[in-house]
C-alpha cells in the first residue's frame, strides 16, 4: 500500500478544537454531578438555612444595632429565640396530642364513649345512606362491634397517621438544624450577600442585582405572609376551641396550624367544631362560638394578600400561584422556592416583552423617518 493511500490522523479539517471543548465541558459536567451527588443530602437543610436567614435578617440588623455593632450576640440571641418558638409550641402541642389520646383511649375501655343514634334523614342519603345509617346506629347501641368492624380501616387510618408523624418529627429536626444553620450565616451574611450579587451579575449583568432583590423580598413577604398569618389564624382558633370545651383543642389547633401553612386551610375542622358546638352547647353558646370561628377561619383571605404583596412589584397572583405550586410539588420549602422562582421568571418575561416591543418601535420610528425623508 503506497502512502499516498493512507488515512492522516487527524484527518484533514479535523478541528482539535472543538475536541478540546466537548472533553472541558465533559469533565465539568462530571465534577458539577459529582459535586451534587455529594451535597444533596444537606441540600434541603442549606435551603431552609438561607431562608431563615433571609427573613429573619432585618431582626438581625436591629438587634445588631442595639448591641452596639456586634453580631454574635445578635445571632445567638435570634437562634435561641427561634429555638424556643419552635420548641415550645410543639412541645405543648405533642403533650396534648398525647393527653387527648389517652383520655380517648381510657375512655373507650371504660365505656364513657357514648354515639348518639343516627338521625333519620341519614338513610335517605344517595349510595351511602343505608351503610351509614347500619353502622351509625350499631356504634350508638355497641361501640366496641361496630369498632371491630371498621378495624381494617382504622387499621390502614393509624397506620397512615403514624407515617404523618414519624415525617412530621423528621421535619422538625430538620427545622431545628436550619435554625443553627441559619444562625451561623447571620454574622458574614454581608460578604455571603455579594458573592450572590457577583454570581447575579455574572447571569444577568443589568439585573442581577434585581433579581436578588426580588428573592430576597419575596422570601421575606412569604414568611410574614403564610407563616405567620397561619400562626396568628390557629392561635385564634385554639383559643375559640378551649373557650368552647371542644373536646381534642390541642390536636384541633396544632392540625389547623398545619393545614394553614400549606394553603388547604382549616375550614374542615372549624366545621366540625361548628357541628360539635350546636350538638353540645345551648342555643346562645353556639351562636357565639359560630360567630368568632367564621372571621377566625377567614382571616387569612384578608391579611394574606396584603401582606404578601407589599413592597414586591410581581403582582399578588402570581406569587399566590408559586405558593401552593410550590407547596403541592416541593413540599413545606415550595413556600418559599415556588414564589421565587415564579416571580424572576415574571420579570424575565416582562423584561423580553418590553424589550420586544421596544425594539419594534424603533424599527418603526426608523421605518417613518425614511418615508419622511425627501428624495434626493
Amino acid at each position: 500500500m503506497s502512502k499516498s493511500s493512507e488515512t492522516p490522523f487527524p484527518p484533514k479539517g479535523f478541528d482539535t478544537v472543538v475536541v478540546d471543548i466537548a472533553v472541558r465541558l465533559a469533565l465539568i459536567g462530571l465534577l458539577a454531578g459529582w459535586s451534587l451527588s455529594l451535597i444533596g443530602p444537606f441540600i434541603t437543610l442549606a435551603l431552609w438555612g438561607v431562608i431563615l436567614a433571609v427573613a429573619l435578617h432585618p431582626i438581625f440588623v436591629w438587634l445588631q444595632r442595639l448591641f452596639g455593632g456586634r453580631g454574635m450576640p445578635a445571632a445567638a440571641l435570634v437562634t435561641v429565640v427561634m429555638l424556643i418558638v419552635v420548641l415550645g409550641p410543639s412541645s405543648l402541642l405533642s403533650a396534648g396530642l398525647i393527653e387527648n389520646l389517652r383520655e380517648l383511649a381510657a375512655s373507650a375501655q371504660e365505656g364513657k364513649i357514648q354515639v348518639p343514634p343516627p338521625p333519620h334523614g341519614v338513610r335517605s342519603w344517595p349510595i351511602i345512606g343505608d351503610e351509614i345509617h347500619t353502622l351509625w346506629s350499631l356504634a350508638s347501641t355497641n361501640l366496641a362491634a361496630a369498632l371491630e368492624k371498621l378495624a381494617p380501616h382504622l387499621r390502614t387510618i393509624g397506620e397512615f397517621l403514624l407515617s404523618a408523624a414519624a415525617g412530621a418529627g423528621l421535619s422538625l429536626l430538620q427545622f431545628l438544624a436550619a435554625v443553627i444553620i441559619a444562625g451561623f450565616l447571620f454574622v458574614p451574611a454581608g460578604s455571603l450577600g455579594e458573592g450572590v450579587r457577583r454570581f447575579a451579575r455574572r447571569l444577568s449583568a443589568g439585573r442581577g442585582d434585581l433579581f436578588v432583590d426580588l428573592a430576597g423580598a419575596t422570601i421575606r413577604n412569604v414568611s410574614r405572609g403564610v407563616i405567620g398569618v397561619a400562626l396568628l389564624q390557629a392561635l385564634l382558633i385554639g383559643i375559640g376551641l378551649l373557650a368552647a370545651g371542644v373536646p381534642g383543642a390541642g390536636l384541633i389547633t396544632f392540625l389547623a396550624l398545619i393545614l394553614a401553612v400549606v394553603q388547604i386551610g382549616p375550614t374542615i375542622l372549624v366545621i366540625g367544631a361548628i357541628i360539635w358546638a350546636w350538638s353540645s352547647l345551648d342555643t346562645l353558646g353556639a351562636v357565639l362560638f359560630t360567630a368568632y370561628m367564621i372571621p377566625a377561619t377567614l382571616i387569612d383571605n384578608v391579611l394574606k394578600p396584603i401582606v404578601m404583596s407589599r413592597g414586591l412589584a410581581t403582582p399578588m397572583p402570581v406569587i399566590l400561584v408559586g405558593v401552593i405550586g410550590g407547596t403541592l410539588s416541593h413540599g413545606i420549602i415550595g413556600l418559599f422556592v415556588g414564589p421565587i422562582v415564579l416571580a424572576v421568571a415574571y420579570e424575565l418575561l416582562v423584561l423580553w416583552v418590553q424589550r420586544d416591543g421596544d425594539a419594534q418601535g424603533d424599527e418603526a420610528v426608523e421605518a417613518a423617518g425614511t418615508a419622511a425623508e425627501p428624495p434626493s
